[in-house]
Parts: structure tokens; sequence; C-alpha cells
């Protein structure tokens, strides 16, 4: 099975408060359906200095989002788009752009 979105893919996000933003992926949990994305739903933390050396305050970060609330944007087309499969001719998947049909 070929995976809709990858790492380093960019991505826009369809809904909540940081609709029509746009970033690459950082991190992807397939098992529960989340993601990670760069500058997407940033939180803030307040961590406390554990080690001797390490520094405490407030950090801001990115969370996880529903993997259902982002898109893939095309490589050749510029626009959000619905992943599609292809077989390739020697036997393997590929992702393609379901408006241009381009393979990224």
């Amino acid at each position: 099975m070929v995976a809709r979105i990858k790492k380093n893919d960019k991505v826009v996000v369809l809904s909540g408060k940081d609709k029509q933003k746009q970033g690459a992926v950082i991190e992807i949990l397939p098992k529960i359906g989340k993601i990670k994305v760069k500058d997407v739903a940033i939180v803030t933390r307040h961590c406390k200095a554990r080690k001797a050396g390490e520094i405490g305050g407030i950090k801001k970060e990115e969370s996880f989002i529903d993997m259902a609330k982002v898109m893939p944007i095309c490589v050749s087309c510029k626009k959000a788009c619905r992943v599609q499969t292809k077989i390739l001719e020697n036997g393997k998947r590929a992702r393609s752009c379901g408006r241009c049909e381009a393979i990224f």
C-alpha cells in the first residue's frame, strides 16, 4: 500500500485554526492518523530543567493534527490534490496527482 502523505511532503491545512497554511511534514504517526507540519498548530510548552546544564523556559513547538485535515500539494501544478496510485512499467506503485496525473 502506498502512503498518501510522506515525510518532507508539502501540504496545505484544510480546516481548523490554521486553515490555508502550508508547510512541510515533519513527522507522521500512521497508526493513529496524526501528522506534524512545520509552523502549523504551534503550542506553548513550559519546560523545567531536568538535568545539569539544561535550560528550562517557555518553548513554542508544533503539535500533531489529524491527517484528514491536510492535503498534499502537487509539485507540478502547485495545487492541493487527491493522491492516486499508478503502477509503473517496472511493477512498482507510485503516487500521482489526481488533477494533472503527474508522479510525485
